[in-house]
């Protein structure tokens, strides 16, 4: 999956703040995302973000 610093996510599931929307801060073998609705950072396994994501949104496609 082609993700960049920079897009912004669309994940299947809410955050429990309750938005679904992250940015993308740093790639690798872990991700580190930025939920859009509460500010709170995120560092997970990249299979496990992968296979939650919804669509990817990037200023190129704005």
């Amino acid at each position: 999956m082609d993700v960049r610093v920079g897009d912004e996510l669309i994940m299947k599931k809410n955050h429990p703040c309750g938005c679904n929307r992250f940015t993308v801060l740093r790639i690798g073998a872990d991700f580190r995302i930025r939920c859009l609705g509460c500010g709170r950072e995120i560092m997970q396994e990249r299979i496990k973000i992968e296979k939650n994501i919804k669509k990817v949104m990037r200023e190129e496609d704005a």
